[in-house]
């Protein structure tokens, strides 16, 4: 049975609105459906000629008349529906962070998807992965860092920085460390033709060792080039033998040399005396990436040890070398940015000792 035609007065600007809804190419079937019906109401139509000419059914023509009888334009809008109940809610999210601050199950490693599901009992496992991509919780990376407990972290770090931006006047700053045993490893390597027919380049998990060296080198700030050398070891002797060689390098030359916290780096008073156009600088405990040279360690490991397959330890050197003197061919310094030396202790790190 339908309810009682209910009169519809379209105002002035309700009316244009409702045409121009009407004349728009991107109004949803729906709604221009619903205009069309209060228009043709409020012309005098009944409801089943209006039913009849926008192809609904009379109750539909009867609702919306209604709807806008009673609340005008808003009414022609569709109200909130109640939905289906979350299964899963604030609480549940609770939860998950909650056991993640727990250690992983006895034998684990780490937490993992089904894991936690698991422990959880009556959450589905695609919610726990969906709930740690939206928080951005990554449980396979791991990421590592160097807090340094120096107490004269500030007065260490602003010295070996000064020297960077701001180096003294005719002298000569270098950076120096040791890279040890670097091997010399024999892998068969080349080209393999897929049969699809790619072709990928690597090399094999078999593998010689051919013995393995120690590099020394020196990193002139100003220039950004390297003075390198080999030894078997890097004792005392070892490095003070290429300290040697370096200052023979720069003859009557002030030299500042920046060199991390190794024992062997200590304790030269001595050399120092029989040297003292030389000075050294410490970096602060556990604070090495000061030191440039590490940065050109990274480099050489990138660009020419990597991947690469050596007979002998000779070889090994050789090819280190060349490296070197490319390197230094187009070598340009570093650009150190970073002026001003904090010490700043982690605050609310979320990581205990297991």
């Amino acid at each position: 049975m339908i309810p009682e035609a209910r009169e519809v007065h379209l105002s002035r600007k309700d009316r244009k609105v409702l045409e121009a809804c009407c004349r728009s190419p991107v109004t949803l079937q729906r709604d221009l459906k619903r205009a069309r019906i209060v228009l043709l109401a409020a012309d005098g139509r009944s409801t089943r000629s209006i039913a009849k000419e926008v192809g609904v059914q009379p109750r539909i023509v009867s609702l919306w008349r209604h709807r806008y009888a009673d609340h005008g334009l808003e009414g022609l809008q569709d109200k909130p529906r109640p939905g289906k109940q979350p299964i899963y809610t604030k609480t549940t999210d609770k939860r998950i962070l909650k056991l993640l601050d727990k250690p992983p199950p006895q034998g684990f490693a780490r937490w993992t998807g089904p894991l936690l599901a698991e422990a959880l009992g009556d959450v589905d496992v695609q919610y726990v992965w969906r709930f740690l991509r939206s928080h951005k919780i990554d449980l396979v990376a791991r990421k590592s860092w160097c807090e340094s407990n120096d107490p004269n972290f500030t007065a260490k770090a602003a010295d070996v920085v000064g020297l960077y931006v701001a180096p003294p006047a005719k002298a000569i700053v270098l950076c120096v460390d040791e890279k040890p045993s670097i091997q010399a490893l024999e892998r068969a390597q080349g080209y393999l033709k897929l049969p699809n027919g790619r072709a990928l380049t690597g090399q094999s998990h078999d593998y010689k060792r051919h013995g393995t060296t120690t590099l020394f080198a020196a990193l002139e700030v100003a220039t950004g080039k390297i003075i390198a050398t080999y030894s078997k070891r890097r004792r005392r002797v070892e490095f003070l033998d290429f300290m040697n060689s370096v200052t023979a390098t720069f003859p009557n030359r002030k030299l500042h040399v920046i060199l991390d916290n190794l024992n062997t780096h200590k304790k030269n008073e001595d050399w120092l005396k029989a040297h003292p156009n030389v000075q050294f600088h410490f970096t602060p405990t556990s604070a090495s990436w000061l030191n440039q040279v590490e940065v050109w360690f990274s480099i050489l490991q990138g660009q020419s040890l990597s991947g690469t397959s050596f007979t002998s330890l000779k070889q090994l050197q050789e090819h280190i070398d060349a490296y070197v003197n490319a390197y230094n061919d187009r070598a340009e310094p570093f650009v150190w940015t970073k002026k001003k030396v904090r010490q700043r202790r982690f605050k609310g790190r979320r990581i205990t000792q297991l």
